[in-house]
Order: C-alpha cells, then structure tokens, then sequence
C-alpha cells in the first residue's frame, strides 16, 4: 500500500540552529515524496511593469497567488512550502491539494488580467518528473523565531522547474474553476513604502546562486556567513522597523487590494476597508496592537533558500560595497553568480490569517528589487551561455 505523504512537510523535524549550521548539516535535508507537485507562478513582463512604476501591484498580486494557494492548504490540513520571489511565487505542494489548487490559480490569472492587464503564469511539473530528468530537490524547516519558520532547499530542481515552466514548450494545462469568487481572505496591502531603519540607509535585494560544478550547501553557507559578518544577525538587517511602518490611506491603494481579493470593484468595500484602516491608527496603539506589530517584525520574509540565496537586507552604502567585493570575488573564482538591486524603502504586502501569530508579511525592495536583482542575474547567465558556444 502507498503510504500517505501529504503531510509530508507538516511532519518535517523543525531545526533551531543558525541557518549556516543547517547548511553545512546536508544529513538533516529530506528529499521531498515524488508524488508531490511544483507548482510556479510567475507575471509575465514584470520587469517592464516595475519600471512603468507598478513594482507594488506587481509584489501585490504575486501575494495573491500564495494567498490563494494558503487558504486551501489551511482548510485542507497540511503545510506546504513556499517561497516569495517579489513578481511570483514557488511552491512544492502534495497531491491532495493540486487540483483545487491550480483551479484557483486559473480563476486568479482570469481576474489579475482583466483588473490589472498583468497576466500570471502558472504552471504544475510533477516531483518525479524532477527527479527523472537528473534533478535533486531535498528540503528541511528552518525556525527564524519563535513564530516563524521557512523552508530550506538543497538541490537545482526548483531551478530546472521554473525554466520548463517558462519556456516554450511547456504544455500548459487549462484549469476550470466552478467557483466565480476566490478565497484570498487575509491578503492585505495595508503598509506604506518603509524607509530603512533610523541608523541604516538601503535597501538591498539580494539573489545569490551557486555555480554548476560548486558544492551547493558549503557556497551558499559561506556567503550567509559573510552576510552575517558585514551586516550582522537577522534583527540587525532587517529591513522593516516598528518606527518606519506607516498606514495606507490613499483610495487608490485600497481599490487596488480590493479588485485583486473580488475580481471586481465595489464602492461600499473600499468604504469599509477605510474605516478598517482608521481604527488601525488606534489598534495598533492598544497593548495586542503594539504585540501584533512586534510579531510582524519577526514575521517579515526577508530570506528565502530555494536552491539559492534570496534575500532583503537594510545597511549602509560601505556594507553594500563590501559585500559586493566579497561576492565578485567569489563570482571571478567561478563559484557563485550573483544579482543585486539597492533602493532606499522596502514595500510589504501580507497575509493575516488571524491578528495574533496567523500572519506572514512579504518583503522586498522598493522600485522592484527582486525583480531588478533578477534583471541583472539573468544578464549574466545569458554572457555565460554565449561564452559556451
């Protein structure tokens, strides 16, 4: 009989270690059950609408897609993992939930088109199917905080599913939903743009991915290390401070929130979102309002290892370029490849499940750093495959 691995990653050991001693620990990653899924949703011409000046619809809506994909996890009873990446989202999900999954997606793709003229592209490989092409996808919880945990991912095969899934031959599969309304209950776009902490000047998107032929874990471990040792510990980078988050009260900001969550524009819900928001002002002044926005803190996503190094970090100017020294070191020795984006604000947009430990905020640079860190990455893979031929 075929053992059940739905709860394959709701079962998974969580590990309280620094991230770097997880990685140099390859013992403690487990490979993911074949019979799961991955699934990829990315928007299309990201990079041009960034520079058009969407960069927050863009991550808005990239949002949505993990909102949509949590909400049927949550009600289905298994965790799954996920991983931000500002114009989409990855995710590795068991078979238990992929269709009603990539239904919902279909129906979000349907509403982002026509209320934003953005189109998310979302497609489904299977694990196996990874694995029979030669690819290695192996993964272990990380606990960031006492609220807070991510997955961690060894291996190219998240990497190699994105590439099929954008590429041309992909044969995409339509999706009916039979349901008109979505379920992105919790999706919020509440924060303003976030200026750095008070003795910090940046911004940083950082993606870092190891070279073919490097060995993954120690590469990506020793540049954790030096992240470490320039910027400090996860609290001393972070990006988004208590001090500098500010409500949203602009009309538009709210229309956008509401046209991504219904498919469509109702005057009365932007009414009431911003009477939502007024009492925010003195929420967030009560006792469990100031631990929500402690909680927040913590709850930031601000790393994501999905085969490489993403992350958001705030620092000075001199950090920055003593990290991109250290890092076009390792780049000449042919070790990493590596893509960066500085802006002086951080956006966020979040999921609340509910307003104690039930919320999960995305972070990522203003001006579109992730999709600009990616931007630059992706020109230097493209120089390294001409040298090849």
């Amino acid at each position: 009989m075929k053992a059940n691995t739905d709860v394959f990653y709701t079962e998974l050991p969580m590990h309280h270690m620094g991230l770097a001693d997880l990685l140099s620990k390859e013992k403690l990653f487990f490979k993911v059950p074949a019979d799961w899924h991955i699934i990829i949703t990315d928007l299309k011409n990201s990079t041009k609408a960034v520079l058009h000046g969407e960069h927050q619809t863009v991550n808005f809506l990239a949002t949505g897609s993990i909102v949509a994909v949590l909400n049927i996890a949550n009600n289905m009873n298994v965790d799954v993992p996920f991983f931000f990446g500002g114009d989409g989202a990855t995710f590795i999900v068991p078979p238990l939930i992929i269709d009603p999954v990539m239904k919902a997606l279909s129906l979000y793709r349907k509403n982002t088109l026509i209320n934003f003229n953005l189109e998310i592209r979302t497609g489904t490989l299977t694990v196996e199917s990874i694995y029979k092409d030669g690819h290695e996808l192996r993964i272990a919880k990380h606990s960031r905080s006492s609220v807070f945990s991510i997955p961690v991912v060894l291996g190219n095969g998240l990497d190699y599913a994105e590439k099929l899934i954008k590429g041309n031959d992909y044969d995409d599969i339509e999706y009916i939903s039979e349901q008109e309304e979505l379920d992105l209950s919790g999706m919020q776009c509440r924060w303003d743009r976030i200026a750095p902490p008070e003795d910090q000047e940046e911004v940083v998107a950082l993606l870092v991915i190891a070279r073919a032929g490097a060995k993954q874990a120690a590469t990506l471990r020793k540049v954790m290390l030096k992240i470490e040792e320039i910027y400090g510990d996860q609290k001393q980078r972070q990006p988004i401070s208590i001090a500098k988050l500010r409500l949203k009260t602009s009309f538009n900001s709210l229309k956008t929130e509401l046209l991504a969550k219904l498919g469509r524009f109702q005057f009365l819900e932007v009414i009431k979102a911003q009477i939502v928001n007024a009492y925010g002002f003195i929420y967030f002044r009560t006792l469990k309002g100031k631990r929500y926005l402690e909680n927040l803190i913590e709850m930031s996503d601000t790393l994501v290892i999905d085969g490489k190094i993403n992350t958001i970090i705030s620092g000075t100017v001199l950090q920055r370029q003593k990290l991109e020294g250290f890092l076009t070191q390792m780049e000449t020795a042919e070790e990493i490849i590596y893509g960066l984006y500085s802006s002086k604000a951080s956006i966020m947009s979040c999921y609340v499940r509910n307003m104690d430990v039930g919320h999960i905020h995305f972070v990522d640079g203003s001006d579109g750093g992730y999709t600009q860190a990616s931007r630059m990455l992706k020109h230097k893979l493209r120089s390294l495959a001409d040298q090849d031929l």
